[in-house]
């Protein structure tokens, strides 16, 4: 997160974001972003920390970290005084000598969160609608980032919608109902599908083993991966491959 002084666009999870004059940004490192354009030199703090520095729970969930939502809020001459001294203390602690100094920095950042909170509440049902749509589509685009498995060395690493919340950095009941939102089916109905489909194009396409398509495919058991593909198609891999 940071206070930055400056004009610039940044692209943002696909959004273009225009910053001008002093605001906070928070950034999630899950979503891509680049700098697009800088008009003028830019000033002010940067703070770059880990999940296991402030409370996971925390930033998952709240809306400043948020996919989907905006992660640029502007500030007036007062507000922009203030955050500047919250962040003068982050640094001048750190550099400091000060025994329990980490549990400090943590107090000065959650105050910034929730200071930020309080000066631009989340948004309304329209702007949440838009933010489903912006989940629902990161999720199938990393969902389709997953395929086509090209060895059977390397199994799929994401299979749960758990799997999903946490590479997004989204809380799983917010990513399922964002996804069932606007798709209309669950996440989970959306993962099943697609690796049945993995399944069926490796089954007519490969000479791979059932055994070796079921590891590739995350299951841990060529049994549980059996009576998956029959609940799903009615019939067994083999059964299928022989079609």
């Amino acid at each position: 997160m940071g206070l930055v002084n400056g004009d610039m666009t940044i692209n943002y999870g696909g959004e273009l974001l225009e910053i001008k004059g002093t605001v906070l940004f928070f950034i999630n490192p899950k979503v891509a972003h680049t700098l697009v354009r800088r008009v003028h030199r830019t000033s002010g703090y940067a703070c770059i920390f880990t999940e296991n520095f402030i409370s996971a729970r925390e930033l998952k969930d709240s809306p400043l970290f948020r996919i989907g939502e905006n992660p640029v809020i502007k500030l007036d001459e007062a507000q922009t005084a203030f955050m500047t001294g919250i962040f003068k203390k982050i640094l001048s602690v750190y550099d400091g000598d000060y025994p329990h100094k980490s549990d400090l920095i943590k107090n000065c950042i959650s105050l910034i969160i929730h200071e930020a909170l309080r000066i631009q509440p989340p948004k309304n049902l329209s702007h949440s609608r838009n933010g489903a749509t912006r989940v629902a589509r990161l999720f199938m685009d990393l969902l389709e980032k997953q395929f086509p498995i090209e060895r059977s060395s390397e199994p799929l690493s994401l299979r749960t919608p758990h799997d999903y919340a946490e590479q997004l950095s989204l809380h799983v009941n917010y990513l399922n109902r964002a996804v069932k939102e606007v798709t209309g089916h669950p996440t989970s109905a959306h993962i099943a599908k697609r690796i049945i489909a993995e399944a069926k194009a490796l089954l007519h396409h490969s000479d791979w083993s059932v055994a070796e398509i079921a590891y590739a495919l995350g299951f841990e058991y060529p049994a549980y991966f059996n009576n998956y593909f029959k609940r799903a198609t009615g019939t067994t891999p083999n059964g299928f491959r022989k079609v």
